[in-house]
């Protein structure tokens, strides 16, 4: 952007110059509109990469829902006591931003993405296995049908899945109460949310409240999730 450009700017149509609050308020919203939303997105995509280009995979470990902040301390605790930290990197419990109203004011709050797990950033060996798998809390690797077998990591679509997933600390827009088109046992597409483009099978319709209980696929495991009926698709 030339400095003629900027000067030309601050100046009416009659050649006068404004004010140089309203010059400067001219020049800044311009910089706004046309660079916010590509910050944004530079942003968003370098975030992504940052969490492939460190060691080690992503694996998921199961605990009991509701405890996941305490089987992270638990887990942490253990790492550090047992000189871990060169194989086992990162505990993570996904989380989003909600929107709640308490007492008639909006707020934006942390809300788990994935109730019951954590994920887990390692080098996956006999001892990282051995630390992870004994702490106080975690019931299990996912992924780990077998005895002896080794957990299976997440695939990239997962990790960006359920890493990326921050809210837009936006309350949903209000729209038109869906009718009922689903039946117990019907398979649908998600549409939106942290688990959009995954499909499942429904498995319990509350008409009251419009929602699903949809049984996807997550994790290499069938898990209950819980949406509304705007939320999915047939297939």
């Amino acid at each position: 952007m030339s400095d003629n450009f900027l000067l030309n700017m601050g100046k009416s149509s009659e050649g006068d110059v404004l004010d140089d609050a309203v010059a400067t308020e001219v020049v800044d919203a311009s910089f706004d509109l046309t660079t916010s939303e590509a910050d944004s997105d530079v942003d968003d995509e370098a975030e992504v990469e940052s969490i492939f280009s460190k060691p080690g995979q992503w694996y998921v470990v199961h605990s009991q829902s509701g405890y996941e902040k305490k089987v992270e301390l638990n887990l942490k605790s253990r790492i550090s006591s047992m000189q871990m930290e060169h194989r086992i990197y990162e505990v993570v419990i996904p989380m989003e931003d909600a929107v709640e109203f308490k007492k008639g004011q909006k707020q934006i709050v942390q809300r788990k993405v994935f109730p019951g797990y954590l994920l887990v950033r390692c080098e996956m060996d006999d001892e990282s296995w051995f630390c992870i798998r004994n702490t106080p809390g975690i019931t299990g690797f996912v992924g780990q049908s077998h005895k002896g077998q080794k957990p299976t990591p997440l695939s990239r679509r997962e990790v960006e899945t359920f890493l990326s997933a921050k809210g837009d600390g936006k309350a949903a827009p209000k729209r038109k109460s869906p009718k009922l088109e689903h039946e117990v046992g019907e398979s649908v597409r998600v549409k939106e949310g942290p688990f959009a483009d995954f499909t499942g099978v429904i498995d319990d319709i509350n008409v009251d409240h419009m929602k699903l209980k949809v049984l996807v696929n997550i994790f290499g495991r069938e898990t209950i999730v819980e949406m509304d009926f705007s939320q999915v698709a047939k297939l």
